[in-house]
């Protein structure tokens, strides 16, 4: 660890990064578990590296609903990477940022000179999602296992309910409002509405991402996945939720799902249900010296910002304009954008925003007018979540690889990824492609 000179902050560097496949859910649980999918990730990215896993100094990940057998997940990737047992790890949970938030997480570390070589990311097995007892099936259970006899046990039968096996299906409880009531599909439909975005343009935005994918895939989408293998001996080596056959005509034909008699949002124009993690290192300019590390870009800042529960889509907004004012820095000045597709309308509403005049003075009180127009062929060049699927703690980890490596690949110099929040909050992160330093 090298000393901090005092009142100074260290330049933070993405070194390497790798992340699985994405795996659409199919209804029962996948062949991975969450640290399954990190370990495998981690596996690939550090086998390319000239050290190895006893030289980290930390291991952070995000992840939002770990199996009951992954209980502080970051840390039980570090033992199964083979890390020393004296290396800390540990997880954190900021809903479908987690991903984002541990790259932060470890971006502070070793800007304030706690670390100097850092694994972070975020993993998610959404197909994993526990199964849980409802409230009165829990108190019958503990009412049967504080009997002391058997006839006290016989007694508690005729109170069991058939009702009460019913399941609490825990992933939908994540993807809904505790506070508002409302599911994170009902806040899109919110958007759509204050923002007048109509289901063409929504269903226009999802077909969009497909075929961007689809391109991808054929040239260079694959240079960032790690293949995944199961004990079955199967492999898995690119996203299987991108449908090549979509078509304007086939999603205009799927129903509403969260608003079924005057919704527009539909299975199409959403993300999806998806298993997947990302791992990336960073690292400190000691390091990359010490190490003869490349280098992939440079974070450069990060915010977080929260908005109303009931509008969390526009998120992103709240966290990119503050951050990018505090750089001194505006929309043109920003060669690649990443904001992931949790709907379509949650982006178009976005992009909305920044151009809007009476939204940014009503909520930046600083500005005169709008802070700017995205260019639409600066957003998301390879597609998104809609296609790809929304892993919801590793999706902030994968926008930032990516990003970097769309800065890399198309000479882009600056680039912000940001991502909405279940809860009402945002997240972006600034960085800058770096060749060497």
């Amino acid at each position: 660890m090298t000393p901090l000179i005092e009142n100074t902050f260290r330049s933070v560097y993405i070194v390497d990064g790798t992340r699985t496949p994405f795996l659409k859910a199919q209804g029962k649980p996948g062949p991975f578990t969450a640290s399954d999918l990190a370990l495998q990730a981690s596996r690939d990215l550090l086998a390319r590296q000239p050290f190895d896993a006893r030289e980290l100094d930390e291991v952070i990940l995000g992840c939002t609903i770990p199996s009951p057998d992954e209980a502080n997940i970051a840390r039980i990737l570090a033992l199964r990477l083979g890390c020393s047992e004296d290396i800390p790890a540990y997880t954190v949970q900021r809903n479908c940022a987690s991903g984002m938030q541990a790259l932060d997480s470890a971006y502070k570390d070793i800007r304030t000179g706690r670390h100097d070589l850092v694994l972070t990311g975020g993993t998610e097995a959404m197909s994993h999602a526990p199964l849980l007892f409802q409230a009165k099936m829990v108190l019958w259970l503990s009412r049967w296992y504080g009997a002391k006899t058997t006839m006290a046990k016989l007694k508690l039968l005729p109170q069991l309910r058939p009702q009460y096996f019913a399941p609490v299906i825990a992933l939908l409880r994540g993807l809904r409002d505790p506070i508002i009531g409302e599911s994170m599909g009902g806040t899109a439909e919110n958007l759509a509405y204050d923002f007048h975005i109509t289901r063409k343009s929504m269903d226009e935005f999802a077909l969009q991402s497909h075929q961007r994918v689809g391109v991808g895939q054929a040239t260079h989408l694959n240079e960032e996945i790690a293949s995944l293998f199961d004990t079955q001996g199967n492999f898995y080596q690119a996203d299987d939720g991108v449908r090549h056959d979509s078509s304007m005509e086939k999603l205009a034909k799927l129903k509403p799902y969260f608003d079924k008699i005057y919704g527009m949002v539909t299975p199409g124009n959403s993300s999806q249900v998806s298993d997947g993690a990302a791992t990336l290192l960073l690292a400190s300019e000691a390091a990359v010296k010490r190490y003869e590390l490349p280098v992939m870009a440079k974070i450069v800042d990060c915010h977080w910002a929260g908005v109303s529960p009931s509008s969390m889509g526009l998120g992103p907004v709240h966290a990119t304009i503050p951050m990018l004012q505090r750089q001194g820095l505006g929309m043109d000045d920003i060669d690649y954008w990443e904001i992931n597709e949790a709907f379509a309308a949650q982006v178009i509403a976005c992009i909305r925003a920044f151009a809007q005049d009476d939204y940014c003075q009503q909520h930046f009180g600083g500005l005169a007018e709008a802070f700017g127009t995205l260019d639409p062929e600066k957003l998301n060049v390879d597609g998104g979540a809609i296609a790809l699927g929304h892993p919801v703690g590793a999706s902030g980890a994968r926008i930032v690889l990516h990003l970097a490596h769309v800065l890399k690949q198309r000479g882009g110099k600056r680039g912000v990824a940001s991502i909405c929040i279940g809860g009402g909050q945002g997240g972006a992160m600034l960085i800058e492609r770096v060749n060497s330093i």
